[in-house]
């Protein structure tokens, strides 16, 4: 029996992995190879590794990795989780099990892409969510940003430090007065209509297209799409979630732990805002701590 099943091999699962594998703790990561960020081409804001392509830092860690003997991986998609604290069992989508006495999961979101030609395609490259993750490198560029609830207003006025051209693209919603009147002060200029199309050239922005035949150039958009979990394992196992402005993510305590015993969670799936590479290695390095110390008894 193993320790501890981890599903997800991305950052905060490899995390979790390498402080239960220093534990001399028996681990198994099940991963389906398809992390979040692969869209990215470049990781930033992570001490050590900062601009470096996402899956070379997540090759090196798994590499490092393989020195501890009790860590093994398997690529696999976890479809089921039965069981309880002490006895708990993964069934595989290859029909394998596995048993063991805690389960983390770390297996992320997915951004659902909105059905506007050209925003897929554009994702990751100059269509990003997260302005530490990016900003500095198109500081002081024409920055434009989709509202999408009364969250983007912070967001506008945190886009200072960073540019001083910021375009607003309303895209149907309705924002309040006092707040227009606020991005009004800071020079910010809310651009109405709906968003139809992004002009792009391999994925870089020529234009934001507009119902109202209006085309706006910008140089790079922030948006936050609405996103859910990558797989439907807490569903089944009945987790509490909170609610979030761009979907779900799974509640947690001071000890990472779900509302089920034995069941840690760690990464974007338990991080309501502004995730990153850095956030989701130290929840998973947690998750893997006081998996490890629930287990001393």
């Amino acid at each position: 029996m193993n320790d501890v099943i981890i599903i997800g091999g991305s950052f905060a699962g490899l995390a979790a992995a390498l402080q239960l594998g220093r534990a001399r703790r028996k681990v198994t990561v099940l991963d389906t190879g398809l992390p979040r960020n692969r869209f990215a081409g470049h990781s930033h804001g992570m001490l050590g590794h900062d601009h470096k392509p996402p899956q070379d830092i997540l090759a090196e860690a798994r590499k490092q990795l393989a020195r501890y003997p009790t860590i093994s991986f398997v690529k696999a998609r976890a479809d089921s989780i039965s069981g309880a604290i002490d006895d708990f069992s993964v069934l595989v989508d290859s029909g394998e099990s596995f048993a063991a006495r805690r389960v983390i999961l770390s297996y992320g979101v997915v951004d659902q892409m909105p059905s506007i030609p050209g925003f897929a395609e554009s994702w990751g490259k100059s269509i990003v969510p997260c302005p530490y993750c990016d900003g500095f490198e198109v500081a002081g560029q024409h920055w434009g940003l989709v509202w999408s609830g009364p969250q983007s207003h912070q967001s506008a006025r945190l886009f200072g430090d960073w540019t001083d051209k910021l375009t607003l693209f309303a895209d149907g919603h309705d924002i309040a007065p006092d707040i227009q009147a606020d991005l009004e002060r800071r020079n910010i200029p809310v651009v109405d209509g709906r968003i139809v199309e992004i002009a792009h050239q391999e994925g870089h922005i020529a234009t934001v297209n507009l119902d109202t035949r209006r085309n706006v150039a910008v140089d790079i958009l922030f948006a936050h799409p609405r996103n859910r979990p990558s797989a439907g394992l807490h569903e089944s196992l009945c987790l509490a979630t909170v609610e979030t402005p761009t979907g779900i993510v799974l509640n947690v305590d001071e000890r990472r732990q779900t509302s089920t015993p034995g069941i840690y969670a760690a990464g974007d799936l338990t991080t309501p805002f502004l995730p990153s590479v850095t956030q989701a290695s130290s929840q998973g390095a947690m998750a893997g701590i006081f998996a490890q110390q629930s287990m001393l008894d």
